[in-house]
């Protein structure tokens, strides 16, 4: 194993989560050192226009950066970043993808700034909420994740057993797939040709139907009921073939996990409504009575958030 992979894999086992970080303040673009952005355009050519995005919670820096050859996403950290790691390992991982997943066209490593250059996907983020003409589109891609990322790419990733070792019993997550595990609608773009899955910086190797299972708590946290989100799950056929006692103790183990990573950070609001929605589909799982089955946020709040609300990430 690369010693590279290894500090990799120790990092994903054993750091900080992501949501137990704020946010960061996105730096401008014209704020980042001037050799930084000589550097990039060195690979880009001259950049002619600049757009900040705001969403996301990891990266210092994140703009679509317009050239005399078109578009590009650029995202990327500081040296001192404590996440910065995940940018190295998105990098790593992403030859490894299978279209439609931007490419990764280059990488900076300049004066303590790592910066990446995707292509530019030109899309929307999906609305979860019942009744939503993006939810079919969401179903075929993640449709199309399990089967064209079954087997696993021949890249080094962390395996689900390991990552919720301490949460879900081995053999309920163990599989040969590439899955992305922070579905977010963030990470979700629809466009005219379909939808598009980014930042690829923290998947494992598991069971097929662990992102459908995962979105199906996105689903309840945007307003479905537990029936209503696996009714819609069924039309994928890595979750319809998935062992039923599988499937419970998947959601028993997130909801746990979920809740407690809501009280490591109780000021970060949006982990709370994540909490209880894993709770109400694991409580679902159980056959037990369920009174409410996600909180009374608006639909939509959670796009207006502005930052991942993942529960999913290494534990």
């Amino acid at each position: 194993m690369a010693p590279v992979y290894k500090a990799v894999e120790r990092t994903l086992s054993l750091a900080a989560k992501p949501e137990e970080f704020p946010p960061l303040p996105r730096l401008p673009w014209h704020k980042l050192p001037r050799s930084v952005r000589a550097a990039v355009e060195r690979r880009t050519g001259p950049i002619l226009r600049v757009r900040s995005v705001d969403t996301g919670a990891i990266s210092d820096v994140a703009a679509v950066l317009e050239t005399d050859s078109g578009f590009m996403f650029c995202k990327g950290a500081a040296a001192d970043n404590p996440m910065g790691w995940m940018h190295r390992n998105e990098a790593r991982i992403n030859p490894h993808l299978p279209a439609p997943a931007p490419r990764l066209q280059w990488q900076v490593d300049h004066d303590g700034w790592l910066l990446l250059g995707f292509d530019h996907v030109d899309g929307r983020h999906p609305d979860l909420s019942p009744g939503s003409s993006d939810l079919p589109a969401v179903a075929a891609a993640l449709s199309e994740m399990a089967t064209t990322l079954t087997p696993c790419p021949p890249v080094k990733v962390q395996a689900a057993t390991a990552r919720w070792a301490d949460w879900i019993p081995p053999d309920v997550v163990d599989g040969d797939t590439l899955v992305h595990t922070d579905v977010t609608p963030f990470n979700f773009l629809i466009h005219s040709g379909g939808v598009t899955v980014v930042d690829w910086s923290m998947p494992c190797r598991g069971a097929p139907w662990i992102d459908t299972a995962l979105m199906v708590i996105r689903l309840i946290r945007a307003g479905h009921r537990p029936e209503q989100a696996e009714a819609w799950a069924d039309q994928i056929a890595a979750w319809s073939g998935a062992e039923p006692e599988s499937l419970d103790a998947f959601a028993a183990g997130i909801a746990m996990l979920s809740r407690v990573r809501q009280s490591r950070q109780p000021s970060s609001s949006h982990l709370g409504p994540l909490a209880d929605a894993a709770e109400c589909w694991a409580t679902y799982r159980a056959g037990a009575s369920i009174p409410l089955c996600h909180s009374d946020v608006p639909a939509g709040a959670v796009m207006k958030a502005g930052i991942a609300d993942d529960l999913t990430v290494p534990g």
